[in-house]
This record gives C-alpha cells, structure tokens and sequence, in this order.
C-alpha cells in the first residue's frame, strides 16, 4: 500500500506561495470551540500574481463578481466545517475550481441557416395571424 493513497492531487492551477491564508473565529452552531478556536478560513489570492493570461483574468473575474476587491484581490471565506484543516482544503479547492472553471474558453455560436421547413412554419404562422387581424374589421353590411 502507497502512502499517498489518501492523498488529494495536485493543484495545478494554483501557483505556490501565491496564495495569502488567515485565519479567524467562525460564525455559527458549535458551542464553545467557535468562541475559542480559529477555523474559519480567509484565503486572499491577488490576481496580479496569479500569472494568468488576460482573457483567464477576465473571466475569473466575471465569475468571482463581488469576491474580487477594488486592489484585484480575490477573497473566499470557508467556515462551513469545525476543522482548521478542512476549511484550509475547502478554501484551496474552491479557488482551484474557479481557476479551472475560468479556463475554459466559451465556444462561438456558429451562425446556422434556418432549415426550409422552419421558414415554411414561420410564414404558415405569419400567414394565419395576418388572417385572424385581418377578420377584426369592421362589418360590412350591403
């Protein structure tokens, strides 16, 4: 058996070092433990060291929206568990994900002709609405 077996993979977005952790009290359920000890996680990455290209920048930034701070400084905060270690892990995998999610270049629509017989539905509709209008004339008596 490995020693690693139970051993995350690596980040490889993530650029070592780079990353700021602080940690503080967290709100919530948890009695005593939330009044002493420091779990909750704040992890500041700035995107100005992140060595990302432009376009990966702008849409990291577009999806952290209000995460990101006026000195380009990205904020996530992790107290969902009463463990330093796992907010730490949660903090980490949830910046790597965005990180990831935001390389992903959006693919281009590529403009299509509408089928013949879509433009044979369209003017069928067109055609019968015309006719609907057109009966709400007024009445014609010879």
């Amino acid at each position: 058996m490995t020693g690693d077996a139970g051993r995350k993979p690596a980040r490889p977005f993530l650029r070592e070092g780079v990353a700021e952790l602080r940690f503080t009290r967290a709100s919530g359920p948890g009695g005593q433990n939330v009044n002493k000890v420091s779990t909750a996680v704040e992890l500041r990455y700035p995107l100005a060291l992140a060595g990302l290209s432009e376009d990966h920048l702008q849409r990291l930034r577009k999806l952290a929206g209000d995460r990101v701070t006026q000195e380009d400084v990205l904020i996530l905060k992790a107290d969902r568990f009463r463990s330093q270690l796992l907010n730490r892990e949660d903090a980490l995998d949830r910046l790597e994900e965005m990180l990831a999610k935001s390389a992903i270049r959006p693919q281009k629509r590529i403009a299509t002709k509408p089928t013949w017989s879509s433009q044979q539905k369209r003017l069928e509709g067109k055609t019968k609405r015309s006719g609907i209008k057109a009966g709400r004339g007024a009445v014609k008596f010879d």
